[in-house]
């Protein structure tokens, strides 16, 4: 693994926040990294050379866990499977299912990453309930949970997610968990298109995910085992629909190739077939997401700059942006990764500018250089 952007990194692994505060305060002006288990690196854009490499995953472990609470307070560098082992024992799951192994609490919330219980559950902003982060001087900031000590009035929670380590070293996390479903049933379509989707969405049922997988449409119920069946087989009479326990090979796996391009487009729902059609005339193109609250991901070998403004132009007629997630070093330096942001932008560096005013946490890595 390697550090984007960076030829020669110092590798530091604290132990506790006290250390983490420690390295902030000791090596300033350094530009530092915060990372988990790195699943997620080559996300974002290239960004600046790197001089620290901040490894968390010695902050690992559940701190607090009460299960008639249903809320669990654990170090940001707890692989997330780890978490999900504990919960079961009580029939208890935190709801985020993003596909990469070892993926680390902390990371999952930097990256904003998750997965097709997305479209039930919701993001790990949705179901982060506190935070603690260390900010570039060396400062704690905690909101949320059983301490509220926010930052200049800024909701931690909602600021630190998907903020892929620019604004602070998230060091700990609480989370709202669920009871664990005892039953599942799927309900898979050959093909889908913006009908389909629409006729679920506009039906009385409740699914777990709503997941496009190449050219078929999956829908997962979890529940109850009657509640599941039923809704699975009124699911399956809206369409071609066949009805399974099991999801298919694939599902909720990124559908970019370790060397590929992985795009993640977000757009209005209803302008899904739009979007379809956009990404397959783009040669080898792969594409999963959660067609129900539109979000897709999409892999391809290669792409240029003027295939992605194509794409951007006729996505943003329904409402939708286009980020490249993941690709080489060397493409991402020819792209605009994040595209345009809008009236937003200034906002986002004043926000930097207030959190990290040196630029030294993940420099250049998110949106305008930030």
């Amino acid at each position: 693994m390697s550090l984007p952007g960076s030829a020669v990194a110092a590798a530091v692994r604290p132990d506790s926040i006290a250390e983490v505060v420690d390295v902030l305060r000791h090596t300033r002006p350094a530009s530092v990294l915060p990372r988990g288990a790195g699943t997620k690196l080559d996300w974002g854009a290239v960004g600046a050379p790197i001089e620290v490499d901040l490894d968390l995953r010695g902050l690992a472990g559940i701190v607090e866990y009460n299960p008639g609470d249903l809320v669990v307070r654990a170090m940001a560098g707890t692989p997330l499977d780890v978490v999900q082992a504990d919960l079961a024992e009580h029939g208890q799951f935190l709801a985020l299912d993003p596909p990469e192994a070892g993926a680390t609490l902390g990371g999952i919330v930097a990256a904003g990453a998750s997965g097709p219980r997305r479209h039930r559950y919701g993001t790990a902003r949705d179901l982060l309930i506190g935070v603690a982060a260390v900010l570039a001087d060396g400062t704690v900031a905690r909101a949320g949970g059983k301490v509220v000590k926010n930052v200049a009035g800024y909701d931690l929670m909602k600021i630190y997610t998907g903020s892929f380590g620019t604004l602070g070293v998230i060091v700990e996390t609480t989370w709202r968990l669920h009871p664990r479903p005892p039953d599942r049933r799927v309900v898979t379509f050959a093909g889908h298109d913006g009908a389909l989707v629409r006729r679920l969405m506009h039906s009385a049922l409740t699914p777990t995910a709503v997941e496009a997988l190449g050219e078929a449409l999956v829908v997962v119920f979890e529940g109850l085992t009657p509640a599941v069946r039923a809704q699975a087989d009124a699911a399956a009479r809206l369409g071609e629909g066949v009805v399974t326990t099991t999801v298919p090979a694939g599902f909720g796996v990124r559908p970019w190739l370790p060397d590929g391009i992985g795009l993640k487009i977000a757009y209005e729902i209803t302008g899904l077939d739009v979007v379809l059609a956009a990404l397959r005339r783009l040669p080898g193109t792969r594409v999963v997401g959660r067609v129900g609250v539109g979000v897709l991901e999409a892999g391809l070998p290669a792409i240029d700059r003027d295939q992605l403004d194509r794409l951007r132009a006729v996505v943003a007629r329904v409402g939708g942006t286009v980020v490249v997630l993941a690709a080489p070093e060397e493409t991402k330096r020819r792209l605009d990764v994040w595209g345009p942001v809008g009236d937003a932008l200034p906002l986002m560096r004043r926000v930097k500018d207030q959190f990290d005013p040196e630029h030294r946490l993940a420099p250049g890595r998110f949106v305008g250089g930030i």
